[in-house]
């Protein structure tokens, strides 16, 4: 039985792949888009802890599993809907590298100050 996604005035079907999250591919990539923001903002501070870190290391890897199973699952994707997952995953990537650098920065800081 198809879902339509739960975004308001959002009549799209749910893939299978993101049913759980209850949003069509275009308002998840949105989602998603929006979380890593909030993510490389709080870690632009320096003050993520270590448990934070491992927190959204986890969360980009779900994200990314989630819109690599859809998209590979066969669910019939516009051209311009391939290059928005695309879009996103790159993000996700440099979500990734953004947390590794500060942590880094982190790191460094500690050595020097401490």
């Amino acid at each position: 039985m198809s879902e339509n996604c739960t975004a308001k005035g959002c009549k799209i079907n749910v893939p299978a792949g993101l049913a759980a999250e209850h949003l069509c591919i275009m308002h998840f990539t949105l989602f998603v888009e929006s979380e890593c923001a909030e993510i490389r903002r709080e870690t632009a501070l320096a003050k993520t802890s270590h448990e934070r870190q491992v927190e959204f290391i986890t969360k980009i890897a779900s994200r990314g599993e989630a819109l690599v199973h859809v998209a590979t699952s066969g669910f019939p994707m516009s051209d311009e809907l391939k290059a928005r997952v695309l879009s996103t995953l790159l993000t996700l990537m440099n979500t990734r590298e953004n947390i590794d650098r500060a942590a880094m920065r982190q790191s460094a800081l500690r050595r020097f100050v401490g």
